[in-house]
């Protein structure tokens, strides 16, 4: 299952069922779990450990160190779950000791060409990244977001469940769960209808968010005072976790523009 023309450390743990491909090099302290598929010309290297039945396309680098000046060589870790589809050229970096000391990604995501993982982010799962997105340092996305081609994020950003941005957004606050941002410098620009029907979120919980928006974060003035009147006057689960979201940033929410 390992090509003759790939290179393997002998200190790296391969399932029996792990395939590589020619001209691939797998470095010191990788694990690779059973079922994973790696292309011709990829570089993996450790400390990283990677699960099951992932799919890595050519010409990726997996668990390289951090682009960080302050990283000395310090033993940190990529994590990778299980059944990821890793497109060409990416990149996804270790983390840093200063920051998590490692950078996590989940199972069952989608991560298209020339994306960049940096060091230190959390990666959830069912995400999908499409072409040539990347994240700084220390991001957060959660669970089912879709980020469109081009998508930058600031680093020590989040990004919520189920949120969506345009092609080429550029976040530079945290964009709350299962909202829409498009712009650079992105603005908010409603309720992922769309995404959340296909999900199979019922017509009363979008109506709740979409009132949540209108009346709550589209413009500044008492924004705080009225999610908060709104969160403990609601019984949908989706409008308290967004608000929940909302109250416990730190960087501050991507500023509203108009809603559609």
């Amino acid at each position: 299952m390992i090509d003759p023309r790939a290179e393997v450390h002998p200190s790296a743990e391969l399932d029996s069922s792990v395939e590589v491909g020619p001209f691939s090099v797998i470095g010191a302290n990788v694990k690779i779990g059973a079922g994973t598929r790696i292309g011709p010309h990829v570089v993996i290297s450790g400390p990283t450990e990677i699960g099951r039945e992932n799919r890595i396309f050519q010409f990726s680098s997996i668990g390289e160190e951090p682009q960080d000046t302050s990283y000395r060589g310090e033993p940190t870790r990529l994590v990778i779950g299980d059944r990821n589809v890793i497109r060409e050229s990416v990149t996804l970096h270790r983390g840093t000791e200063k920051g998590l000391g490692e950078t996590v990604i989940g199972h069952d995501n989608l991560i298209m060409a020339y994306v960049h993982i940096a060091h230190d982010c959390t990666i959830g799962s069912k995400i999908i990244f499409s072409n040539a997105t990347s994240l700084a340092g220390h991001v957060e996305i959660q669970d089912h977001a879709t980020l469109g081609g081009f998508t930058l994020v600031h680093q020590f950003c989040r990004v919520g469940t189920f949120a969506f941005t345009s092609m080429g957004a550029a976040l530079n606050r945290d964009l709350p769960p299962y909202c829409l941002a498009s712009g650079n410098y992105a603005r908010l620009i409603g309720i992922n209808k769309v995404g959340l029907k296909r999900n199979g979120f019922s017509n009363e919980a979008i109506q709740a968010l979409h009132r949540v928006f209108i009346q709550g974060m589209r413009g500044r003035a008492g924004r705080e005072s009225h999610l908060d009147t709104m969160f403990e006057e609601t019984d949908v689960p989706e409008v308290r976790n967004l608000i929940g979201f909302v109250r416990g940033s730190r960087r501050g929410i991507l500023r509203g523009g108009r809603p559609h």
